[in-house]
């Protein structure tokens, strides 16, 4: 028995042990997190229920998915529509909760009434939580920023020290995004409020939002992080024009939102994404879906540093991309895609894995046709940079991360605009696969 079906079974028992119920329908749901779809029969009726299992990254126990079943009871007793919560199981880890109705991703709106109707009741929805006296939540445990900590900084050291503690390889871009936020450390004047952090998740019905989703990164810091993470959800899941959305935020909490702290944070927090799936794209582990983690480990770096180069006018220019060089082993490439190609029967998980197999194959297939003479390219780049030419791509990263700890804000824009392009490079080999993050671009506020 394989261990995805001994954790099926341990939910099952969950489940029908803790609501003395019966589990008449179970399915795992198609992603790179454990999670499953239940029905079960309890005193006559059927409860619709969803268990929402453990990634494994919790960032030195800060945000443990005990920490975002408290954040979903206390919102809940506040009347903001989340998921009910049935309990939390220890093995597999997770939390058992209610399946809300609707339906996720903003783009899947019938038309564009709907999609305002449902932009503006997620808004309304977010300035009412943000209206939210804190005290309830520090009760559940949550902390209050600290007071030599800038609130613009919010959270950001705890994955500074979960990056430097997990990081295996120099990541010289990263490390430029860190030294950058915290040379340009904004003063905020928000009030400290309950905020969802990895925000613009939920489900919709009917033009209206019926439930809050994903809030395990959630805290207590600066209102504007929750208007940054739109746009960064946005990347992936389209929610429309944020700068209607904002506007909408503005009348409903009667302030005027600060667009350059927005961008601040936008810049924050992107990053964060990177910084927290460093070490897994470096070794990734068995199971992992590599594709998946590689497109938002590019695009969630790329997208910083637009939003530099916008707050600063530093012109982007992208990389001239050649054409492909196939070799003697790109037969056998082709024929690996052809060969990994799920089977039409499969069930949905079982597709979902053959279908990340899949991705990775085509990825290679690029990489082995493309993949040289981009290289080239870049470290040709670096070399103008770094004052050398670097032996391969491990010893430019590491002469691009000792630039990037000595050179002063003069360095920036040819930085950034070398960083951009590596980028581009990455993501022409992801192309695709890249999905719902395929020409993924953040959307400016002004």
């Amino acid at each position: 028995m394989t261990q995805d079906s001994v954790d099926e079974e341990h939910v099952r028992e969950f489940v029908e042990t803790s609501l003395d119920a019966r589990v008449v329908h179970c399915e795992r749901q198609p992603r790179w997190r454990p999670a499953w779809f239940l029905d079960a029969e309890c005193a006559g009726e059927t409860l619709r229920l969803y268990f929402r299992g453990d990634r494994g990254i919790s960032q030195g126990g800060a945000y443990e998915l005990e920490h975002e079943m408290r954040c979903l009871q206390v919102l809940g007793r506040a009347g903001i529509p989340v998921p009910h919560v049935y309990g939390f199981c220890d093995e597999p880890r997770g939390i058992l909760m209610e399946r809300a109705a609707g339906r996720a991703d903003l783009s899947t709106a019938l038309d564009d009434a709907e999609r305002h109707a449902v932009q503006d009741d997620y808004m309304r929805i977010l300035a009412r939580i943000h209206g939210l006296d804190t005290a309830a939540f520090e009760a559940a445990g949550l902390s209050l920023p600290s007071p030599d900590t800038p609130l613009a900084l919010s959270d950001f050291a705890i994955w500074e020290r979960g990056f430097r503690k997990s990081k295996t390889r120099p990541e010289p871009l990263l490390e430029f995004g860190i030294r950058w936020l915290h040379r340009h450390v904004p003063a905020s004047q928000a009030r400290v409020s309950f905020v969802c952090c990895d925000s613009g998740q939920f489900m919709f019905e009917n033009g209206r939002v019926t439930a809050l989703l994903d809030l395990e990164l959630a805290h207590l810091g600066d209102p504007a992080e929750d208007l940054a993470g739109l746009r960064t959800r946005d990347l992936s899941e389209p929610l429309g024009d944020l700068r209607r959305a904002l506007a909408t935020y503005e009348r409903a909490t009667g302030q005027a939102v600060d667009r350059r702290l927005v961008d601040y944070h936008t810049i924050r927090f992107a990053l964060v994404t990177p910084m927290a799936i460093a070490p897994m794209v470096a070794a990734p582990p068995p199971g992992v879906d590599l594709v998946q983690y590689l497109c938002w480990y590019h695009v969630y770096s790329r997208a910083p540093l637009e939003v530099i180069a916008h707050m600063q006018g530093i012109p982007l220019e992208p990389p001239s991309l050649p054409e492909p060089e196939p070799t003697r082993h790109s037969a056998a490439h082709d024929a690996l895609v052809r060969a990994l190609r799920p089977a039409r029967d499969a069930d949905r998980f079982s597709a979902y894995r053959g279908d990340a197999a899949l991705r990775i194959a085509e990825y290679l297939r690029r990489a082995e046709r493309y993949g040289p003479a981009l290289e080239a390219d870049d470290l040709a780049e670096a070399a103008v940079l770094i004052g050398r030419r670097p032996r391969d791509w491990r010893d430019a990263d590491a002469e691009l991360e000792s630039l990037v700890g000595s050179a002063g804000p003069e360095c920036d824009a040819e930085l950034i605009r070398y960083f951009y392009r590596r980028t581009l490079r990455q993501e022409s080999l992801l192309a695709p696969v890249m999905r719902e993050l395929a020409d993924a671009q953040i959307q400016m506020l002004d």
